[in-house]
C-alpha cells in the first residue's frame, strides 16, 4: 500500500493496517527482534523474584547469617579482618561478596537484597537452559520458575549464600554439559579450565562445593577419555584443573600468610567445622522435615523418566550428568550431619533441573504433576518467609527495639549474648568480643569449636562492662552452654539493671543495662 497504510498478514489473510499504526508498529517489532533471546525470560525471573520476595526488601532481621555477613562486610569497609579481629568459619570470599554489596551507594541492606535478587534470577535462567536438554522450553522455563519459588521454603530466599554461590555452580554445570556433548573437542582444556574457576569461586563461598567440583571434574576427564587423551595427558589436565580450581583458595591463603595470621585463617576455614558439637535428634527432624518438603520434587524426578520421550525412547547424554550431579549435592548436603533448612538450597540447582521434564505436561493425566510441583512451591516459599517475619520481626519492630538499646549507650559497648546480630550494625558501638556470633558463646554445640574458652570469653567481656546487655527473656532453650549462661547470670545480678522488655517478633527481649553508681557519662557519641 501507499504512505497511508500497511499490509500484514494473519493466520487468516491481509489485514490492512492505518499508516500512523504500522509507523507505531514497526520500531517496535524491530527492536523486540534485536532483543537477546534471554533477556525476556530473565527478567521474567526477575519479576517473579520481587514479587515473591517483595515484603522482604529492607527488613534488616530476615536471617542472622545474612545479618552477619553484612556486619563483617562493613567492618571489612572499616579495616576489621576476617578471623582475626571478627571470627567465623565461613570462607572470605562470601565476607569479599557482601563487602562489594557494601561499596556500592546507598543502603548495604538493600544493595545485598537486589544484588541476591539478581543472583537467582540467573540462576533460575540458567536451570532452564540446563533442563532444556531433557524437556521441552515451557518445562525448561517452569523448571526455574520453581527454583526461585522453593528457595524461601529453606530459609534460601534472600542473601544466603546458597544464593550467590548456585550461580556460579549452574554456569559451570552449563560449560561441562556443553564440553560433554563435543567429540574431540580442541578447546576441551580451556572449557575445563573455565569451569573449574567459577567452581573455585564457588568454593571460597561455601567449602563443599568441592564435591560438585570433583564430580564436573571427572566429567570432564571422562570426555578426554574418550577422546582417546594419552594417561599422561590426562594427568597433567587433571592437574592443571585442580589448581585452577583451587586458585582463589590458595590466594586467600597467601594473603593472611603475608600478614602473619596463616594460623587463624586455616583454623577457623579447616579445622573448627570439625570440633563443633552435634545437636542430637533435633538434626535428624530437621532432615525428616526437608525431606517431605521435597516430595513434590522427588515425585516429578522419580515419575519423569517414564514421561520422557525422544527418538529411540532414549535419554539424552546430559540427563546422565545431571543424575550424577544430584547424587554428588546429596552426598555434599548429607554428609555434616547438622542439615540445616538453607543447606538444602544447592541441591533445588539439580533437582529442578531433573524435574523438568514433568512439568509443562498437556495430556490431561498428566498436568497435575506439574501443577502439585509449582503449587506447592508457591505455597512454601511464601509461608515460610511470612512465617519467618512473623517470628523474628518487623523492620517497625526492629527499629522501636533499636531506640530502647541507643538510649542507654554511653559510648561504650553492647553486648548481645542472645538476640538479632542486626544491632552490632546499626547501633554505634564497639565490639565487646570478636566471637560477635552469638551462638559462639551462648550453645554448648559451639563451645569446643570457636578457638577460645566461651567461659572465660564470657567473664572477660562482663569485666569490661558493656553499656547494654540483650538476652531473651527466661524459655526453654535447646543445648544451651550452662556454663556461659550461669557466669551471665552473676554479672546481671552483680551489676546490671533490667530496664526495659520489648517483643521483637515472637521473641521477649530483656535489656539490662549497668547499675547508676556504675556508668560512665554518656559520651559526645552516644545516641547517635
Amino acid at each position: 500500500m501507499n504512505d497511508a497504510g500497511a499490509v500484514t498478514t494473519t493466520g487468516v489473510g491481509p489485514v490492512a493496517i492505518p499508516g500512523s499504526a504500522a509507523r507505531a508498529v514497526w520500531p517496535m517489532g524491530v527492536g523486540l527482534k534485536r532483543l537477546p533471546s534471554w533477556l525476556i525470560p530473565a527478567l521474567a525471573y526477575l519479576g517473579l523474584f520481587l514479587i515473591t520476595r517483595s515484603f522482604l526488601f529492607g527488613n534488616p532481621v530476615v536471617h542472622i547469617d545474612e545479618q552477619f555477613y553484612l556486619f563483617v562486610a562493613e567492618r571489612m569497609r572499616d579495616g576489621a579482618v576476617p578471623y582475626v579481629d571478627i571470627w567465623d568459619r565461613k570462607p572470605i570470599g562470601l565476607f569479599l561478596l557482601y563487602e562489594a554489596f557494601v561499596a556500592l551507594p546507598g543502603d548495604g541492606l538493600l544493595a545485598y537484597q537486589f544484588g541476591a535478587a539478581l543472583a537467582t534470577a540467573g540462576t533460575a535462567l540458567v536451570i532452564s537452559r540446563l533442563a532444556r536438554e531433557i524437556a521441552s522450553p515451557a518445562a525448561a522455563w517452569h523448571a526455574g520458575a520453581a527454583y526461585i519459588l522453593f528457595m524461601p521454603a529453606f530459609n534460601a530466599g534472600m542473601g544466603q549464600a546458597p544464593v550467590f554461590y548456585n550461580l556460579l555452580v549452574a554456569g559451570a554445570a552449563l560449560i561441562v554439559v556443553d564440553a560433554m556433548k563435543r567429540n574431540g573437542d580442541g578447546a576441551l582444556v580451556g572449557r575445563g579450565c573455565a569451569a573449574m574457576l567459577l567452581l573455585g569461586f564457588a568454593i571460597q563461598i561455601k567449602y563443599t562445593v568441592i564435591f560438585e567440583g570433583a564430580a564436573f571434574g571427572l566429567m570432564l576427564l571422562a570426555r578426554g577419555f574418550a577422546d582417546i587423551w594419552t594417561m599422561r595427558r590426562l594427568a597433567g589436565v587433571a592437574l592443571l584443573w585442580i589448581t585452577v580450581a583451587l586458585l582463589p583458595t590458595l590466594a586467600a591463603i597467601g594473603w593472611y600468610a603475608g600478614i602473619g595470621q596463616l594460623g587463624a585463617f586455616i583454623y577457623a576455614n579447616f579445622v573448627s567445622i570439625f570440633e563443633r558439637g552435634s545437636d542430637g535428634a533435633r538434626s535428624y527432624g530437621r532432615l525428616a522435615k526437608e525431606c517431605a518438603a521435597l516430595l513434590p520434587v522427588w515425585l516429578a524426578i522419580f515419575r519423569a523418566p517414564r514421561m520422557f520421550n525422544t527418538s529411540g525412547g532414549l535419554w539424552p547424554r546430559s540427563h546422565g550428568m545431571f543424575k550424577v550431579w544430584g547424587m554428588v549435592a546429596c552426598l555434599g548436603f548429607l554428609l555434616f550431619g547438622t542439615w540445616y533448612d538453607h543447606y538444602v538450597a544447592p541441591l533445588l540447582v539439580p533437582l529442578c533441573v531433573l524435574a523438568a521434564p514433568a512439568l509443562a505436561r498437556v495430556q490431561p493425566g498428566e498436568r497435575w504433576y506439574g501443577r502439585f510441583f509449582l503449587g506447592f512451591a508457591a505455597l512454601a516459599g511464601t509461608v515460610v518467609p511470612v512465617y519467618q517475619v512473623w517470628r523474628h520481626g518487623t523492620t517497625a519492630q526492629y527499629q522501636e527495639m533499636s531506640a530502647l538499646i541507643t538510649q542507654e549507650m554511653r559510648g561504650g559497648c553492647l553486648f548481645i549474648y542472645e538476640g538479632e546480630l542486626a544491632f552490632y550494625r546499626t547501633i554505634p558501638t564497639c565490639l565487646p568480643t570478636t566471637r560477635i556470633f552469638p551462638n559462639h558463646l551462648n550453645t554448648f554445640i559451639e563451645s569446643t569449636a570457636v578457638g577460645m574458652d566461651p567461659t572465660a570469653e564470657v567473664q572477660r567481656i562482663l569485666a569490661n562492662r558493656p553499656d547494654v546487655i540483650l538476652m531473651w527473656a527466661p524459655q526453654k532453650l535447646h543445648l544451651p552452654n550452662l556454663e556461659t549462661r550461669a557466669v551471665m547470670a552473676k554479672g546481671l545480678a552483680r551489676e546490671y539493671e533490667r530496664y526495659a522488655r520489648y517483643t521483637l517478633g515472637t521473641r521477649d527481649y530483656w535489656l539490662y543495662r549497668l547499675r547508676p553508681d556504675l556508668r560512665k557519662p554518656a559520651g559526645p557519641n552516644a545516641g547517635m
